[in-house]
This record gives C-alpha cells, sequence and structure tokens, in this order.
C-alpha cells in the first residue's frame, strides 16, 4: 500500500495547509469579493451560495476576509517562527560549543524566559514595541527563542561527540568551519521539527494578540479579529466566529500533524 494512503491524516493536513498558503499568495483566485467594503443590504446574511461564509454586519463577504486576511496572518507567523529559528539556533549554537561559564549564562537566560507562559511573555513585548502586525510577529518570535534555544544546544552536544566532528578538529579545520560545516547541518533535522511545531503554536499567538487587538487595525481582515469582531453577535449571527476560528483550529491542527511526521521521520 502506498504510503499517503497508510497516513491519510497527513495527507489532509498538507492540502489544508497548502490550500491556505494559496489564499495568502493569490486570494483573487479563491473570491472575488472585497474584504472591505460590504453591502449594507446584505448584512448579517448567513452561509449560503452566494456568501459561503456568511456576512458581517456591515454586509462584507466573511469567505473573502478570511482568504484576504490569511496574508497578514501567515505573514506575521512566518516572520514569527523565522525570528524564533534564526535567534534561538544562534543563541543555542554558541551556549553547546562554548560550553562553560557562557553556556551557563545563555541557559539561565532561557530557563527564566521558559519560565514565563509564551502569551504573557508576547503581551508584555507587544506592549513594549507598539501594536501592529509587524511588532505582533517580533513578540511573538522572541517568545519562541528558548524552545529553540534549548533543542539547539542539546543536539550541538550530541552531534559535537560524533567520530566525523573529532576528524574534522584533527585534521585542523577551524572552529567556525566545524560548527556550521559539521554540526549545525547534523543538528539541525530536530530544530526543524520544531519549527513546524512552533508554526501552529506561531498562527494560535498571533490570532490570539489580534483577537486582543494589538494586530493591524481596522478595517483590515485578520484572522483572530474576526474572531473578535462576531463576539457581539453570537447569538444571532454563529458564523461570524465559528467559521474564522475553524480555519485557525484546521490550520494549528495541520501544522501539528505535520510536525510530528517530521518527528519521527515520516516522509509522506
Amino acid at each position: 500500500m502506498p504510503a499517503r494512503l497508510r497516513h491519510p491524516d497527513l495527507l489532509l493536513a498538507g492540502l489544508v495547509l497548502l490550500v491556505v498558503l494559496a489564499w495568502a499568495a493569490v486570494p483573487a483566485l479563491f473570491t472575488g469579493q472585497d474584504p472591505v467594503q460590504g453591502v449594507p443590504a446584505d448584512r448579517l446574511q448567513g452561509p449560503s451560495a452566494a456568501h459561503v461564509f456568511g456576512t458581517d454586519h456591515l454586509g462584507r463577504d466573511l469567505f473573502a476576509r478570511v482568504v484576504h486576511g490569511s496574508r497578514l496572518t501567515l505573514q506575521a507567523t512566518v516572520l514569527a517562527v523565522l525570528i524564533g529559528l534564526v535567534v534561538g539556533t544562534l543563541v543555542g549554537l554558541v551556549a553547546g560549543s562554548l560550553r562553560g561559564v557562557v553556556d551557563d549564562v545563555l541557559m539561565r537566560a532561557v530557563d527564566v524566559l521558559l519560565s514565563i507562559p509564551a502569551l504573557l511573555l508576547s503581551m508584555a513585548l507587544i506592549t513594549a514595541l507598539g501594536f501592529g502586525t509587524v511588532n505582533v510577529a517580533i513578540a511573538v518570535g522572541l517568545g519562541t527563542v528558548a524552545n529553540f534555544a534549548r533543542v539547539m544546544r542539546s543536539e550541538v552536544l550530541k552531534v559535537s561527540t560524533s567520530p566525523y566532528v573529532e576528524a574534522a578538529r584533527a585534521s585542523g579545520v577551524r572552529t567556525t568551519g566545524v560548527l556550521f560545516r559539521h554540526v549545525l547541518p547534523n543538528a539541525a533535522g530536530p530544530v526543524l521539527a520544531l519549527a513546524a511545531l512552533e508554526f501552529g503554536v506561531a498562527v494560535l499567538a498571533v490570532s490570539a494578540l489580534s483577537f486582543l487587538g494589538f494586530g493591524a487595525p481596522p478595517p483590515a481582515p485578520e484572522w483572530g479579529s474576526l474572531v473578535s469582531g462576531g463576539r457581539d453577535y453570537l447569538a444571532t449571527a454563529w458564523w461570524l466566529t465559528t467559521l474564522p476560528g475553524l480555519v485557525v483550529a484546521a490550520v494549528v491542527l495541520s501544522a501539528n500533524r505535520i510536525a510530528q511526521a517530521l518527528e519521527n521521520g515520516a516522509t509522506t
């Protein structure tokens, strides 16, 4: 039996992420509705053939807002993961390679960061940085640095004792060459799997901060702000919160499933 048929959930997860990425890249292919301008006569219409996700209190097509909102949300998510990956990898690489006092200082700082709930840390950072999608991404990214640093340090300590690394040192290869040519590539696997997992976490964190009003100002659509905007109409227009919320949940679960496959070494 083909491997992809043994993992239909993994195939579905990949399909969900591909569709959402396509939304962000070319939203016009999926909807011709304006995400900002509404038709007052169409306000608070339920899901139908004309409006797949229904309309909001201003008559704006909710599906169009979800599709166009994927760009802002995913841009913030990717930037957050890249910040956490790059900074955390460098911290873990330095700590694991230099060890001694440098390792102790860096890891104690990482322990402090790990002791603070990630969302609380992100909220504190964005309060200092200011509101906006980019600042949300920076705050969320800095909140994930400690996770990447811990995993990278652990892998560097393990890889550094490998025979090929010892052979490279014995042959006179410079320390930086050993680190970036031998240690880093062989320690990167678990860190990249963590990046896939953190992608889902970052989507949730970015959406949560947007829900709280820290993201892009209205009328720009973001997934979190769409859920937040529908709270006043829960009794009469359930789709305003439920459908964007289901999209967020589907993306998070799909990213987590792919991260699990990467961690287990699955490729299909």
